[in-house]
């Protein structure tokens, strides 16, 4: 059993006095996220909070829709998407609401609305079995897979504390002995192998049964739902919290997932805190929670959250489940910061905490939120790399870099280590496919993750990172991949320079691959350069490609290309049998460039070659018998046969193109010659500009950090200390 990492045993012996107080004392509802508290305090202010106001005539119009006709529980029959899955969220979001309104307004109708509704779930749910279209793991019974149903229970036991109150005995038992409670059972001891699980459906399920606990006074309950269904702490909430979360607040799964996790641990959160205020559970693992919320808006850019793993690109920090974490981290430490988010996500909640931000806001109080560069790492210790953020300002329209050097992921992350991404004026240049899903769509594949997110979305090739003879990092074994993360040899931020570097061994056998990358600030740049360097060893002769995955239309590149007017997929298996293989553009000694267009910028990407390497130009969609993918466009480098190998590539971004008053300013890259020298433990890139300035970035080998460098070789001088330096050439 694990309550913190220093004093297990006498926390569980509080525990257990803290919830024999709490099933002696009479219980006052509501009494989870929300209070009794709470309600009055809304009751008696919201006509002096203009916000609040309007949010309640919304929630007013929206519900009273619902309830002119009589409620609609189907039986289950459809997977997700299909009406029956559809109409079974809609019940469940209408319970909270209802019973929400219940204790705002008192008006009886909203209770007697939510009451029909349980006690014809209470009447239905005991004749159901596993749902139809059950899912091939976890099925559920009111939905294809038990996730969704601990939704359901999660927000109908919220709904439930604000109307417990005024339900009749006979009532309560018939909806507790033939809903709630079977329901919470089948979530625990029904599928132990989910409610154990580590994982963001355990999260759901946890937080649902012990919300379920408190409310229904069933200690039981909320035991397994904090320590897990053996009690011993080797699973549960609490365990939850110590696996998921990184010391930095990154959850293991990505943002995407991060975003979809926190409701549930929140929200229960809150629910604990309300109960057993001597848990003071948001300071467990020095604040893991509240760090979790900040760290959700830091993996963010324009609204969206970077689409790392398996993710809906269109998800953005604006999602309900970080409404209410933002409003609940507020409550909290009243960081006017927080307020600024509250404003972008302009949704209100009626919630004590939502309330209070509505006030805050009333009041003007809110600060900007600093988006900042920071370095976040993965694992339970902060030992499985990290997540390296690189920006450029915070403003609308800055630039910022992410480069992926986590562990991967579990079962819901790609094949991409050390993989990057690009952002500038609010759209993303340098891209990352997401993944291939029609979330909730029933016609496209049943709402299901499609083949293909397996097979294209998954694989190295997807990404933008070094693939190795057309295979993916770790054979495709997610397991195996799991087990290892890239190594951060350095991270270091400066108004010139922020640069990282890590080393990845294990991904593809006798090889090792180090990425150094950089932004850096140029006065005579109009934007910040993005120089990569990507080291491969390896005891054999390989063939080498490294991506670009780019969102833009093609303006030039370097030499002709070779057009391919047979419609041929670029390979055979790991991602390459969904490539087009387009055309292909051999390259020269010395350096070769591509520039795109995005929007009204431009962007070149410049590349040290050799005669035996060439350009593909490819586009996602061969194979793709389904029409399932999105037509992307990428290039890839390739070098066909060599057992060390060193990319090293620049991106810039330049100029303005204006279709209305039809001028362009500034077209072409500034990069006029990229040289690399790899010396004794040392890389030294020569950037030569066409102003005629030339800058030197030296970096340090591995284990040489702390020595004086000096370094007088090829026209290069240079003394140093540490693990690079970058300088102007005399």
């Amino acid at each position: 059993m694990q309550l913190n990492h220093r004093k297990p045993l006498i926390n569980f012996i509080c525990y257990l006095l803290i919830i024999s107080m709490h099933a002696s004392a009479e219980q006052l509802n509501p009494n989870l996220a929300i209070t009794q508290k709470d309600i009055l305090n809304i009751s008696q202010n919201i006509t002096q909070i203009p916000l609040a106001q309007k949010a309640l005539v919304t929630l007013v119009k929206e519900t009273d829709k619902h309830i002119d006709s009589p409620p609609v529980v189907p039986i289950p029959k459809d997977a997700g998407g299909g009406f029956t899955h559809e109409q079974h969220k809609r019940n469940y979001k209408l319970i909270y609401d209802l019973g929400l309104l219940y204790q705002i307004t008192e008006n009886k109708k909203y209770l007697d609305y939510a009451k029909s509704i349980f006690l014809i779930y209470a009447d239905i749910y005991p004749t159901l079995g596993i749902h139809p279209k059950r899912k091939e793991q976890s099925p559920g019974v009111l939905f294809w897979q038990s996730l969704n149903e601990a939704m359901w229970l999660f927000y109908a036991i919220q709904g439930y504390d604000m109307i417990i109150s005024s339900l009749s005995s006979s009532e309560k038992n018939i909806i507790e002995q033939n809903l709630l409670i079977p329901m919470a059972d089948f979530l625990s001891s029904g599928q132990p192998e989910t409610f154990n699980k580590i994982h963001n459906h355990g999260t759901w399920a946890v937080s649902a049964v012990g919300m379920t606990g408190y409310t229904l006074n069933n200690n039981d309950l909320v035991t397994k739902a904090l320590y897990g269904l053996d009690k011993s702490g080797d699973s549960g909430f609490y365990k939850q919290i110590d696996e998921l979360f990184s010391p930095d607040g990154y959850y293991a799964e990505g943002p995407y997932y991060q975003r979809f996790a926190l409701l549930p641990f929140v929200i229960f959160a809150k629910s604990i805190n309300t109960n057993d205020p001597n848990l003071k559970i948001f300071e467990y693992k020095d604040n893991a929670l509240i760090k979790a919320i900040y760290t959700t808006i830091q993996l963010s850019y324009s609204k969206l959250f970077f689409p790392i793993n398996d993710a809906i690109k269109d998800k953005g920090i604006d999602t309900i489940e970080l409404v209410h974490s933002v409003a609940i981290a507020y409550d909290i430490n009243k960081d006017p910061s927080l307020l600024s988010i509250a404003k972008l996500q302009n949704h209100l909640l009626l919630t004590g905490y939502g309330f209070n931000v509505a006030k805050a806001l009333d009041a003007k109080l809110e600060k900007p939120f600093i988006y900042k560069s920071l370095q976040l790492r993965d694992g339970i210790e902060g030992d499985m790399g990290a997540l390296s953020v690189f920006r450029n300002g915070f403003e609308s329209g800055h630039q910022a870099l992410v480069m992926k050097n986590t562990s991967h992921g579990l079962g819901h992350g790609h094949f991409d280590k050390m993989h990057w991404l690009f952002y500038d004026n609010n759209n993303e240049i340098i891209s990352d496919y997401g993944a291939a899903r029609f979330l909730n769509i029933e016609a496209k594949y049943g709402g299901h993750y499609l083949p293909e997110n397996n097979k294209w979305a998954k694989q190295t090739i997807a990404h933008n990172t070094v693939v190795l003879n057309e295979s993916s990092q770790f054979n495709g074994d997610w397991h195996e991949s799991q087990k290892t993360a890239p190594e951060i040899l350095f991270f270091k931020e400066g108004d010139l320079i922020n640069i990282t570097s890590s080393k990845l061994m294990g991904a593809y056998k006798d090889s090792v691959l180090t990425r150094t990358m950089a932004m850096i600030n140029l006065d005579f740049l109009e934007h910040p350069l993005i120089v990569d360097i990507f080291d491969i060893k390896s005891k054999h002769k390989n063939q080498y490609d490294l991506p670009l995955h780019y969102q833009g239309h093609l303006i030039s590149h370097s030499g002709k290309i070779q057009y391919n007017p047979v419609q041929e997929a670029l390979g055979k298996s790991n991602g390459y049998e969904y490539l087009w293989n387009k055309g292909t553009v051999a390259l020269e000694n010395g350096l070769s460039q591509m520039t795109w267009l995005n929007t009204n910028r431009f962007y070149t990407y410049s590349t040290m070659s050799n005669t035996n390497e060439k350009f593909i130009f490819s586009q996602i969609g061969a194979n793709d018998e389904s029409f399932n993918l999105r037509n992307e466009n990428l290039i890839i480098h390739r070098v066909p046969s060599s057992q060390n190998h060193t990319f090293v590539s620049v991106l810039e971004t330049h100029g303005e193109y204006n279709p209305r008053l039809e001028f362009t300013k500034n077209a072409k890259s500034s990069i006029v010659k990229i040289e690399h020298s790899n010396f004794v433990n040392k890389n030294v890139i020569k950037l030569h500009f066409i102003n005629g300035d030339t800058y030197i970035l030296a970096i340090s080998g591995e284990g040489d950090w702390e020595s004086n460098h000096n370094l007088n070789e090829d026209n290069i001088n240079l003394e140093w200390q540490g693990h690079f330096t970058f300088v102007k050439s005399n």
